[in-house]
């Protein structure tokens, strides 16, 4: 299928690894051209390289920086012709117990899972709708969906971006202008995050982490986790010209662990 976004420009966030990684990679194989951001620069120049060699008739542009930071976003958004497609991403705030979290712990949440990625959209999505497309997607948590006790950090300052969207999704001057915003909520993906957090529980319960590691994957029904490029592969169908029936939506991407029907 014909995605329909050859020599479109995306900016993906976090992309020097995991899911923001896959979502980049996804995109250069359409034809898109990216800017990737990432805090570190050995790994994101790496990714790069990988990009072009993946499709060398794209641009890849790496800008190492904090998206957090208004410096990070202006690097960024500064490198990029235009923006047809942005993927937010950031890292998850650490799990914890909310009576050990000051209001400097919630801002610093909320600054990278919320305010960042309404910050880039406010920077993006009234260009998208003068040229009529855009495509905006936030790579949020299943813990949106099904919070996650110890994750407090993260299910309030996600959550609070996902209602956000929910409005400005729907309006009209949006989404008649074929602007879509939609979210990604990943559940277990093989990930850097995902074995940190292991390696966390591993410390505490003094069993090994590829112990903990088999015993999540068996948990879930499809007896494994997901991969990046299936994350990416989905993420580049919700940013194709195919999807501009699709906004609004939080899609879930967790192999079936969630157990409702909607």
């Amino acid at each position: 299928m014909d995605l329909g976004l050859q020599g479109k420009w995306a900016l993906v966030c976090a992309a020097s690894k995991g899911l923001g990684k896959g979502c980049a990679a996804a995109l250069v194989g359409e034809g898109v051209n990216v800017v990737i951001t990432a805090r570190g620069d050995a790994a994101l120049q790496a990714t790069a390289a990988e990009l072009r060699a993946h499709n060398p008739d794209v641009q890849v542009i790496a800008v190492a920086g904090d998206i957090t930071t208004a410096e990070g976003r202006a690097a960024a958004l500064a490198v990029c012709p235009q923006v047809d497609i942005l993927i937010n991403n950031a890292g998850g705030p650490p799990p914890g117990d909310f009576r050990d979290w000051d209001r400097e712990a919630w801002i610093a949440a909320l600054d990278a899972n919320m305010l960042t990625p309404i910050a880039l959209i406010k920077a993006t999505v009234d260009g998208m709708a003068e040229r009529g497309f855009g495509r905006i997607v936030n790579i949020t948590s299943a813990a949106v969906k099904a919070p996650i006790d110890i994750l407090g950090l993260s299910n309030g300052a996600r959550s609070g971006l996902t209602g956000f969207v929910a409005g400005l999704a729907r309006q009209p001057r949006l989404a008649s202008r074929n602007v879509t915003i939609n979210a990604l909520l990943p559940g277990p993906f093989d990930t850097d995050r995902l074995r940190s957090t292991m390696a966390g529980a591993a410390a505490k319960s003094g069993r090994t982490v590829d112990a903990l590691m088999v015993e999540r994957r068996l948990l879930n029904p499809t007896r494994r986790f997901g991969s990046a490029a299936e994350f990416g592969a989905v993420c580049a169908f919700v940013c194709s010209t195919h999807a501009g029936y699709i906004t609004g939506q939080n899609l879930l991407l967790d192999g079936g662990a969630f157990p409702g029907a909607f």
